[in-house]
């Protein structure tokens, strides 16, 4: 088939990014023609597993749900944007597909402003909902969610990741027809267990690859003289604690803040954000080590050494990404229970041991439940902490991953064609 992947944003880092560019790579493994357009300005440091890719001229302009930094590009939040400067931008993306050509499936990311360019460009399209879109720029915008449902109402397949973000697009757009539920997914193969030794060795090796960032000046890269550091402070066999994503509030990170004054364990924050400066000054005096943003490379051996990952999220999530690649690494997610983190910690508890699996969830905003759930995770004894680690890979491998993700997709995409 002929397929095409829009993404108006880059192909780093986590969630619709990483969605994309794993899409790519297994629709073009299984053999089909597949071209990815977004605005990713380096798309050749990616996997893409062979696909083509395009950049659509915007004009500089990039709509977003949360405020970041993007180089060369005005930024500003869907719902901040008038209707004719998103339209604007809707139809040059939408030209950009039309130039493509004919192609047996379109799938665009996020019911806006991706639903609005699958419907201007003429072909049929499915949309597949991250539910940020939903929380952060069009739940309680009348004008917006309207637009959304007339969107969702003329696409072939609407994919959604859990019931919760069911329920959201729903609660936002009305009933929509149409609607695939297919879990986003993590790499297997890419995310497995190591042994400590070979997964401390091997983060040191990637952070020595890192380019350079005098005075952590651009704060998409990781922090200058990242290597020593995490040399120095991952020493010993002391427990190691795992967050990575955005330094935001909404993720909930000065949860797992507050709770680490309660362990005897020791943290690695991973990423970017505005909030980062807070989280510094809130970790004062604990073992914590703020990494700036790694890419998988480094966090496929970051998670492998850790003996707990936290996904600590505050703010509706679509789903448990990174919870998932965690338990693919063997490293057990600790997971806030709501929204579509539920859902990832539901199939963990299944899948741990007997009496075990309330280890992989806690009260949402609750350092207490957090603490609480670590302490009890980190003084297993060292077989019952193995038996977790297995168990937790083992749910990656049955219920998340790619492959098996990109096929109902691709299945979603063409049940009104079959």
């Amino acid at each position: 088939m002929r397929i095409v992947i829009w993404h108006g944003y880059l192909l780093a880092g986590t969630g619709s990014n990483v969605f994309t560019r794993e899409l790519a790579r297994e629709w073009s493994g299984a053999g089909h023609d597949v071209t990815v357009l977004s605005q990713e300005p380096h798309p050749q440091r990616f996997d893409l597993g062979g696909a083509a890719f395009a950049r659509p001229d915007v004009g500089g302009l990039l709509p977003t749900f949360v405020i970041d930094d993007y180089p060369g590009y005005r930024v500003a939040k869907v719902q901040d944007l008038s209707r004719a400067e998103l339209d604007g931008w809707v139809a040059a993306n939408a030209a950009a597909v039309r130039e493509l050509g004919a192609a047996d499936v379109l799938v665009v990311n996020h019911v806006l402003l991706g639903g609005a360019v699958g419907a201007g460009s003429g072909l049929p399209y499915t949309v597949i909902v991250h539910g940020s879109e939903l929380e952060y720029s069009m739940r309680g915008n009348a004008g917006l969610s309207k637009w959304g449902a007339q969107v969702c109402a003329t696409a072939e397949a609407v994919v959604v990741g859990s019931p919760h973000v069911h329920g959201a697009l729903t609660e936002v757009c009305g009933t929509v027809a149409r609607v695939h539920q297919v879990p986003p997914g993590v790499d297997v193969d890419e995310w497995r267990p190591q042994p400590r030794a070979q997964a401390l060795a091997g983060l040191l090796e990637q952070a020595r690859l890192d380019p350079p960032n005098p005075g952590n000046a651009n704060e998409r890269l990781p922090d200058e003289g990242n290597a020593a550091r995490l040399a120095a402070f991952l020493e010993g066999d002391r427990d190691t604690v795992v967050y990575f994503g955005k330094l935001i509030t909404n993720k909930g990170v000065q949860v797992l803040i507050d709770a680490l004054r309660e362990l005897d364990a020791r943290a690695v924050i991973v990423g970017f954000g505005p909030d980062r400066a807070e989280f510094e000054r809130r970790a004062e005096g604990l073992p914590v080590l703020f990494t700036g943003p790694f890419e998988h490379r480094h966090l496929v051996h970051l998670l492998a050494l850790g003996d707990a990952a936290v996904v600590p999220s505050i703010f509706p999530e679509a789903f448990g990404m990174v919870a998932a690649e965690a338990a693919a690494a063997g490293c057990p997610p600790v997971v806030a229970l709501h929204s579509g983190l539920a859902e990832v910690a539901r199939g963990l508890e299944q899948d741990y041991p007997a009496a075990l699996g309330h280890l992989a969830w806690f009260e949402s905003g609750d350092p207490a439940s957090l603490a609480a759930r670590l302490a009890e995770l980190l003084s297993l004894p060292a077989a019952q902490r193995e038996a977790v680690r297995g168990a937790a890979r083992s749910a990656a491998v049955t219920r998340w991953s790619w492959t098996s993700v990109a096929e109902r997709i691709l299945a979603a995409a063409t049940s009104r064609v079959l």
